[in-house]
C-alpha cells in the first residue's frame, strides 16, 4: 500500500513538473528575443557611425598629412579615389562571406578591420604604409556597407523603412561629426595629426562589441541560435545581372555617389571662388552634410509606404537641379539656399539603401542585390570627382563642372524611377 502511494506521488510530481516547466520557461524566450533585438539595434547604430569617419577625418587633416609624409599632390589626389575603389573591390565579396560565416560575424570582423586600420595608418611612417592601412580600414567599411541592408531585412523585415532610416541617420551623423570635430579635437589633444586620426579607432573598437555574440552560437539563447542558424542557410545564387531592376539600382547608386563625392570634395571651393569667406564656405558644406541626419530617417519611412518610389526620386533630383542652377547663376548671393537644396538632393543615398531592401523578397536576395548595386555603383562613381577637377583646371572656372553635375542628375532621375518600380529581382532573374 505504501509503495502504491509512493508511486502515485512520484507520478503526480512528474506530471506537475511537466506542466510547470513550460510555464516557467515561456517568459524567457520573449525576454531573450527583446534583448537580442536591442543588441542588434545598438550594433547597427554603432556600425553606421563608423562607416565614414575614416574618410572625412582624413579630409579635415589632409594638408597636415601631406606635409608629415611628404606626399605629392598627385598621390593626395589619389587618396580621394581610394574609398570608392575599395568599396567596389571589397564590397563584392561580402555576400559570399556572409553565406559562409554569417552576416553578424562578417560585420564584427569589419569593425575590427576599421579599428586596426585607423590605429595603424597614422604611425605607418610612409605614404605606402598609410595607403595600405587606409585600404585595410576601407575593406571593413566596404563589407559592412553591403551587409547593413541584409541585416535590416533579415532581422527587421517588418521595419525596413524605420531601421534603414535609423542606420542612414547615424551614418550621416558620423560623416558630419568627423568632418566638424577632427580639427578642434586634434588641437585639444596636442596638435598632432597622428593623434587626431588615430582617436577615431576608439569609436570603431566600441562598435565591435555588440556583434561578438553573433559570431558564434556558443552560449546563445534558443531564439538567438534560431536566428543565427537562419542567417547561415545557403541560398541558391541569383543571376542578378539578368534583372533590369538590379542594373537600374546599380546605376542610381553610382550616380548619387558621384554627386555626393563631388559635393564633399568641391562644393566649399566653389563657394570660396565666388567670394565667400573660407570659414563660411566650410560651414555651408557642413550644413549640406547635416541635412542628411533628419531626412535620412524620414525618407526611408515614407518610401516603404509607397508602392513606387519614383516620386521621391524626382523630388530629390529636382532639388539637385535647382541647387546646381543656383551655384551657376548666383553662388554667393543664394549660397545658403543652394547648400540646403543640395543637402536634400544628397539624401538619395538612404533612398537607394531602402530600395535595395525592398526590391528583393529574401535576405539572400538582398545580400546579392546589395553587393552588386554597391560594388557596381562605386565603380561608376570613381571618375566623377577627378573629371570635375580636370574640367575646373582646364576651363578656368566652374561653368563646365557645374553643367556636368546638373547633367548627371537627369540620368540619375531616370534610372531611379525604374529602380523604384514595385517588383523583385528574384522574379526578374527567374524570367
Amino acid at each position: 500500500m505504501m509503495g502504491l502511494m509512493a508511486a502515485r506521488e512520484k507520478t503526480r510530481t512528474a506530471t506537475s513538473t511537466r506542466i510547470r516547466t513550460p510555464e516557467a520557461s515561456t517568459p524567457t524566450a520573449p525576454a531573450t528575443r527583446a534583448w537580442t533585438m536591442r543588441l542588434l539595434v545598438l550594433g547597427i547604430v554603432l556600425t553606421a557611425l563608423n562607416l565614414r569617419p575614416a574618410i572625412t577625418s582624413l579630409g579635415a587633416l589632409l594638408e597636415e598629412v601631406r606635409d608629415g609624409l611628404g606626399m605629392s599632390g598627385s598621390v593626395a589626389g589619389l587618396l580621394t579615389s581610394v574609398p570608392p575603389l575599395c568599396f567596389a573591390v571589397f564590397g563584392v565579396t561580402a555576400p559570399r562571406l556572409a553565406r559562409r560565416f554569417g552576416p553578424g560575424a562578417v560585420v564584427c570582423a569589419g569593425m575590427a578591420a576599421i579599428t586596426a586600420g585607423l590605429l595603424i595608418r597614422p604611425y605607418a611612417g610612409s605614404t605606402a604604409g598609410f595607403l595600405a592601412a587606409s585600404a585595410f580600414a576601407l575593406m571593413g567599411i566596404a563589407v559592412s556597407n553591403v551587409l547593413m541592408p541584409v541585416i535590416v531585412k533579415r532581422w527587421f523585415p517588418d521595419r525596413v523603412g524605420s531601421m534603414t532610416g535609423l542606420y542612414s541617420m547615424a551614418l550621416a551623423l558620423g560623416t558630419s561629426s568627423a568632418a566638424a570635430v577632427t580639427v578642434p579635437m586634434t588641437e585639444v589633444l596636442g596638435g598632432s595629426w597622428q593623434t587626431g586620426l588615430a582617436v577615431w579607432a576608439a569609436l570603431a573598437a566600441v562598435a565591435v562589441l555588440p556583434w561578438v555574440p553573433f559570431v558564434r552560437n556558443r552560449g546563445a539563447s534558443p531564439a538567438a541560435s534560431a536566428q543565427e542558424s537562419h542567417a547561415r542557410v545557403d541560398a541558391p545564387a541569383l543571376r542578378i545581372t539578368r534583372s533590369r531592376t538590379s542594373w537600374a539600382l546599380a546605376v542610381y547608386f553610382g550616380l548619387q555617389a558621384t554627386g555626393a563625392y563631388i559635393t564633399m570634395g568641391w562644393m566649399a571651393q566653389i563657394f570660396r571662388d565666388a567670394g565667400v569667406h573660407a570659414g563660411t564656405a566650410g560651414l555651408l558644406l557642413a550644413v549640406t552634410m547635416v541635412m542628411g541626419v533628419p531626412l535620412a530617417f524620414v525618407i526611408p519611412r515614407v518610401a516603404t509606404r509607397l508602392p513606387h518610389q519614383g516620386p521621391i526620386v524626382l523630388v530629390l533630383g529636382a532639388c539637385g537641379l535647382i541647387g546646381y542652377a543656383g551655384l551657376y547663376l548666383a553662388p554667393a548671393a543664394g549660397s545658403w539656399a543652394w547648400a540646403l537644396l543640395l543637402g536634400v538632393s544628397n539624401c538619395s543615398f538612404p533612398l537607394a539603401l531602402t530600395m535595395v531592401g525592398m526590391r528583393a523578397r529574401t535576405s539572400a536576395g538582398v545580400a546579392q542585390l546589395s553587393g552588386f548595386a554597391q560594388s557596381t555603383g562605386y565603380l561608376i562613381s570613381i571618375p566623377g570627382p577627378l573629371l570635375v577637377g580636370v574640367l575646373y583646371q582646364h576651363s578656368g572656372g566652374w561653368g563646365l563642372p557645374i553643367a556636368l553635375m546638373a547633367g548627371l542628375m537627369i540620368p540619375q532621375m531616370a534610372v531611379g524611377v525604374l529602380a523604384g518600380r514595385d517588383r523583385t529581382v528574384e522574379d526578374e532573374a527567374a524570367r
